[in-house]
């Protein structure tokens, strides 16, 4: 069962520390929390160091190794979907190998169904992490992840990575200066 935080609205979600193999949180996140890592400069020299590597195996140890990430969909005991103890309110939907970055940029930030929460570029360089809201008390965490997925295929032919739809996903946080935050969340 799927619980919501929703009577705070806060979108708090597990924060873990690297290397991927561990599956205990270290803090709990909120999307400000996000924004502020993403922009300063904890990633930054691992992400211009696996921008950097061409070997595609290297790259993704070096990333699950080097990289610390967050579960956007909740907070967790442990990372998995049994140690759920709060669903967030949010789904990340990843965009891997895109051509034209700026372009899917502009069309998700002008969605007229989604409002982008936060928004960066992979840690590969070549992909978008796009964070949106939803309100699971209507329909599964899966049931969005499909029904937007399949939204985004037939409205921009954009493929969503499938891992999305686990509730434990993890998503690494890279650097990203240009990381988008809706302003909302930057008043006070």
């Amino acid at each position: 069962m799927e619980t919501t935080n929703n009577q705070t609205n806060a979108h708090t979600f597990s924060f873990f520390r690297m290397p991927i193999t561990n599956t205990k949180p270290s803090s709990v996140f909120s999307l400000l929390d996000a924004y502020n890592y993403i922009v300063g400069e904890t990633a930054k020299n691992q992400t211009f160091k696996l921008r950097s590597i061409t070997d595609e195996k290297q790259r993704r140890n070096f990333k699950s190794m080097n990289f610390n990430y967050c579960t956007f969909s909740g907070t967790f005991q442990y990372r998995n979907d049994k140690g759920l103890i709060c669903h967030s309110g949010l789904l990340c939907l990843d965009f891997d190998h895109l051509v034209n970055i700026d372009g899917v940029k502009k069309l998700l930030l002008n969605d007229q169904y989604f409002e982008t929460m936060l928004m960066f570029r992979s840690p590969s360089g070549d992909g978008l992490k796009w964070i949106i809201e939803i309100d699971i008390t209507k329909a599964t965490h899966q049931d969005y992840f499909c029904a937007i997925s399949n939204y985004l295929s037939k409205t921009y032919l954009l493929q969503t990575d499938k891992s999305g739809k686990d509730i434990s996903r993890a998503c690494f946080l890279p650097h990203d200066s240009s990381c988008i935050i809706n302003p909302k969340f930057l008043r006070k």
